[in-house]
């Protein structure tokens, strides 16, 4: 809705921008100022990470203008087996219930977002091109040095992201401001709350205190997301199918939340960060 009239990069670029900034607000009023002190490692860290994660995003604004929403939503539903790859290259061994919950959602997905025709090779390699970044940066944020408070690390990760976006955005953008519907900006706004401010630094939170391969289980639930705001935003038929996918999708989810062993120096992360005062 937001990239129906505003241009995609410079959307996306200026909803993180605007969500970094109040993010590090918080932070300093909650935390204060030294919880923005990290070292050069760690915003090195950060900023990696920030190009990666919300320039993933990036890509899948700019691509779903031209792709199916089923296939975008099919192709991003494999980050969790792109991780399970990097786990593997890396020296990990996922449970086999991991990797049968891995495959029964995916098959869940293939029921649940048939892909249909109509994208161009440009916009497919745009899509996997997202999946592909919010994989690595997803894996990498876990075994680079990050800052240690993770809505710090938020607030910096989209800041960086926005920065390399905006003037990108600014190049390959033809502004006519006043073609902006307040459909579009509402919807701007909306994400740069819920999906910054809320969704954005829960999942930063939790890539610094859950596994790897639990969190990645996100992708999973996308689609039934989608799907429902479908049904009651945009009056989207429900069918057995979609039920059905939903059904395995979750199914899948709670079996990989299962299955996924915690590690004894992530337990102690989450027990410190509980500990931590507001």
């Amino acid at each position: 809705m937001a990239g129906e009239t505003i241009p995609p990069l410079f959307a996306v670029a200026w909803r993180f921008l605007v969500a970094g900034t109040l993010m590090a607000g918080w932070v300093v009023w909650r935390r204060g100022a030294s919880a923005l002190r990290v070292t050069r490692q760690q915003l090195g860290s950060a900023a990696l990470i920030g190009v990666l994660l919300p320039g993933a995003n990036a890509l899948l604004f700019v691509a779903e203008r031209d792709v199916p929403i089923g296939l975008a939503s099919l192709v991003i539903a494999s980050v969790p087996l792109l991780v399970v790859a990097l786990r593997f290259a890396g020296g990990d061994r996922p449970t086999r219930g991991s990797l049968l919950g891995v495959a029964i959602g995916f098959a869940g997905i293939a029921l649940l977002v048939r892909p249909g025709g109509g994208a161009s090779a440009g916009g497919l390699a745009l899509v996997i091109g997202s999946a592909v970044a919010w994989a690595v940066g997803s894996y990498l944020s876990g075994r680079l040095p990050m800052p240690r408070d993770a809505f710090a690390a938020t607030a910096l990760e989209m800041l960086a992201g926005g920065l390399v976006l905006l003037p990108i955005g600014l190049l390959a953008t033809d502004f006519e401001p006043s073609e902006w519907t307040a459909r579009s900006i509402f919807a701007w706004w909306y994400l740069v709350v819920f999906g910054s401010l809320l969704g954005y630094t829960a999942y930063v939170w939790l890539l610094h205190h859950a596994p790897i391969g639990k969190v990645a289980t996100y992708a999973y639930v996308n689609p039934v997301v989608a799907i429902t705001l479908g049904v009651i935003v945009l009056d989207e038929k429900l069918s057995w199918r979609i039920v059905l996918g939903a059904a395995i999708v979750l199914a899948a989810v709670a079996a990989v939340v299962r299955k996924e062993p915690v590690p004894p120096e992530t337990e102690a992360a989450a027990a410190g960060a509980a500990r931590v005062p507001d």
